[in-house]
């Protein structure tokens, strides 16, 4: 018989007709007559319930059905008397696939950890928290690829492997063929790469932005969506050091477009969300966050705020005289901290919050400078309990602009010169930026820290599973 998936079976209504049900027990009760066994295929985080009478089976062949054992079932769909269902299966026949023994399996009928759970991430998905917040993630990248392609948008795959460090930042894991006990020499006594696979030095991507800018000089409208990865040894609650990043670049679009896109981008995803994920976003409301649902819906009802970083800087200052108290300091020129990301978002605006015009000295080179020559067209998205969840700018075209800069900030010209040529080459106003998708995920779950949003975390001294 055809197997029917419980999120499927939960909604039918032909009762008395056949079906057959897999998955795993989460429960089993009953007495010395009949068994209650609520069944879950992962399909939804609602289980069916499979009602079994003991004599038929007998009490050996029930025994091995405990917590986390896997079962098929065949039996008549019914209308469920209890409450809390709809539906139910009298179960005709069951088949034991695997047992669990009660005394090792880990995952038994008590509250668990996060902390605990990220232990045996391997098992974590079978548990209501993590089945509601993997099925959300699903539909999240749906969204995303949805949304792109509905506005024209063309999805390009960005290299993994790269020869240049798009952010500057030089915190980047190294990818080698090379012998690490003996690796080969040059004169100087420096290792010698041009033995390497690639012929060079290379290591892992922390973006896919600088090719995705070509593409987008060919393509109009492009965006990309993959791993991305940073060697920062940031032990944080919002930190990975392998995460996805969601990357549109646009040509023609300046600042005022980037920032549009970005809050449409993101008030499609919530409302996907909320149409498609009630049941699993309801059930994590409930368990980590009350006021999860009433954010969300907040979110995709307002605009959000647009202001400069001057403007909020002066926000935060005026805040500190009246005795508002941050961990590090505030002052113009200096990044801002989340601490003061989320004050402007939670206690000032109380709205999502876009800021623009940061000083060029905290900012990439490849932002387009303002007239002022103090600062260029960057902008964060800052969200309510996440801080700056979108980081993006203005590309500057201009070529000269643009070689002074990767000069002023150590970037060789070997290393860019393929990005270079677009600007030198029918260069045209053009706008992007950067999402974490996992980032993303925390706002949208209410889960609170970024290991719990993302099926195997990597993060320092952790690559398990």
């Amino acid at each position: 018989m055809k197997r029917t998936v419980i999120i499927d079976a939960l909604k039918r209504t032909d009762f008395g007709t056949d079906v057959n049900i897999k998955g795993w027990v989460r429960t089993r009760r009953g007495n010395k007559s009949v068994s209650f066994i609520a069944l879950n295929d992962g399909s939804t985080i609602n289980n069916i319930q499979i009602v079994v009478d003991n004599e038929k089976f007998g009490d050996e062949y029930l025994k091995p059905i405990t917590t986390g054992a896997c079962i098929s079932v065949v039996g008549k769909l019914v209308e469920s008397m209890g409450k809390g269902q709809t539906v139910e299966v009298q179960a005709d026949e069951i088949e034991i696939y695997g047992t669990a023994d009660p005394d090792t399996y880990p995952l038994q009928k008590k509250g668990h950890t996060l902390e605990f759970l990220r232990e045996i991430a391997h098992l974590r998905p079978r548990t209501n928290t993590f089945g509601a917040v993997y099925r959300v993630r699903h539909h999240m990248a749906m969204a995303i690829h949805r949304f792109f392609h509905e506005r024209g948008f063309f999805y390009v795959h960005t290299p993994i492997i790269t020869g240049s460090d798009c952010e500057g930042a030089g915190q980047m894991f190294q990818v080698t063929t090379l012998n690490l006990k003996n690796p080969p020499k040059d004169d100087l006594g420096c290792i010698d790469y041009s033995e390497d696979f690639f012929g060079k030095e290379t290591s892992l991507t922390v973006s896919g932005q600088l090719e995705g800018e070509l593409a987008a000089m060919a393509l109009g409208a492009i965006y990309t969506f993959g791993p991305t990865f940073r060697a920062e040894n940031s032990n944080t609650p919002r930190h990975l050091a392998e995460f996805w990043m969601i990357e549109p670049e646009v040509a023609f679009n300046e600042i005022e477009e980037n920032m549009q896109l970005a809050q449409d981008f993101i008030q499609y995803c919530i409302r996907w969300a909320l149409d498609n994920c009630k049941d699993d976003l309801e059930f994590l409301s409930k368990m980590y966050d009350e006021e999860l649902l009433e954010r969300l819906n907040f979110v995709i009802a307002n605009d959000f705020v647009r202001l400069t970083y001057t403007e909020g800087i002066k926000i935060l200052e005026e805040a500190i005289a009246k005795g508002q108290k941050f961990e590090f300091p505030v002052s113009w020129g200096t990044d801002l901290q989340s601490e003061h990301e989320r004050y402007l978002v939670e206690k000032h605006f109380k709205k999502p919050v876009i800021l623009t015009d940061y000083p060029k000295e905290i900012k990439s080179f490849y932002m387009k400078q303002n007239d002022d020559g103090k600062t260029v067209r960057a902008m964060d998205v800052l969200f309510p309990k996440i801080g700056e969840i979108i980081g993006g700018s203005q590309r500057e075209e201009n070529l000269e602009k643009l070689q002074q800069r990767a000069e002023e900030m150590g970037v060789p010209h070997k290393d860019i010169w393929w990005y270079l040529d677009t600007r030198r080459f029918g260069t045209a106003p053009h706008s992007g930026f950067g999402l974490g998708f996992e980032r993303l995920l925390l706002f949208v779950t209410g889960m609170t820290n970024i290991r719990d949003v993302i099926p195997f975390p990597r993060t320092p001294n952790n690559a398990d599973f």
